[in-house]
């Protein structure tokens, strides 16, 4: 899960990762954040909820939400004809019951969507993280600072809407297209850099 800020004006952004089992005061025994949206059921009636518990760790309430099918990623990543980026360490999982695979050697190259998200999802296994969800959020972060540093590179401004198709094809948002595109332009146009990028995880313990 994560909290997105970005100030248009300042041009600068901030994407703080909030893992899945951050502790929340709830009624029922799963008192962790990943499981709000789904036990009110999902749609508004979850975003609703999550709103609300987010709002008691971070102290506002988000504007917009986006909730991305996993393809999403995959799709972006293709139609920027890949993204370069250094795979940390070998990743070898395999869950035939989720139809999940992933084999992924460690080293710098150029990941296709299918690796991306092989690369995104992986946490588990003889070779997962020593520190579980927090070791995928790292990677999860590194692997999205190299994707948002080339998407902003000035060759990527005729592919805006492009990219725009692809994620309303795969999102549910409140979001207008409009507002996206504006967005996208602002960043892009506007002169948003990677020095101005910052990703962060909320404070924790385990």
């Amino acid at each position: 899960m994560l909290l997105a800020s970005y100030d248009v004006t300042n041009q600068k952004a901030t994407v703080m990762s909030i893992p899945r089992d951050t502790m929340v005061n709830v009624s029922w025994d799963v008192k962790k954040i990943n499981s709000v949206y789904n036990y009110y059921g999902g749609g508004d009636k979850g975003i609703k909820a999550l709103y609300k518990e987010i709002s008691q760790l971070v102290g506002f309430e988000p504007d917009y939400q986006v909730i991305v099918e996993w393809e999403a990623v995959g799709q972006i990543v293709d139609a920027m004809g890949g993204v370069w980026f250094d795979v940390p360490r070998d990743m070898y999982y395999s869950d035939p019951l989720q139809n999940l695979y992933i084999n992924q050697k460690a080293g710098y190259r150029l990941l296709t969507g299918d690796d991306a998200m092989q690369v995104l999802r992986f946490r588990d296994g003889a070779n997962g993280y020593k520190d579980g969800d927090l070791g995928r959020i790292k990677t999860q972060q590194a692997f999205l600072t190299a994707m948002v540093d080339q998407l902003l590179q000035i060759k990527n401004v005729t592919k805006i809407n492009q990219f725009i198709q692809v994620f309303q094809n795969n999102v549910e948002t409140d979001l207008s297209f409009q507002n996206i595109l504006w967005f996208a332009q602002q960043a892009i146009l506007g002169g948003l850099s990677m020095e101005n990028v910052e990703f962060v995880t909320m404070p924790n313990r385990t």
